[in-house]
């Protein structure tokens, strides 16, 4: 297909929406881009299980935190992981 101006900014654009919503909070809260899973399914099953941690810690509204906030506390407050994970 020909890329004219107008088409190629919609595409950088689009391009750089999706790194700044998830893969940017990835990256920030779990230090995703560091990551060294490279052992068979290693990656896509850490990939999967950070996309669960996001979804919940996203959903949690009791604390007003963002991301990386409220994984620390899950790390640190076990009744708060344990609610998380029954929410």
């Amino acid at each position: 297909l020909p890329m004219d101006a107008k088409r190629a900014l919609r595409a950088a654009r689009y391009h750089w929406g999706i790194e700044n919503g998830l893969h940017w909070v990835l990256d920030v809260a779990f230090d995703e881009d560091a990551s060294r899973a490279h052992l068979e399914n290693a990656q896509a099953s850490w990939v999967a299980l950070r996309h669960l941690a996001v979804s919940l810690l996203k959903r949690d509204k009791t604390v007003k935190a963002g991301v990386e906030a409220k994984r620390l506390r899950a790390g640190w407050d076990r009744n708060y992981l344990l609610k998380l994970l029954e929410s």
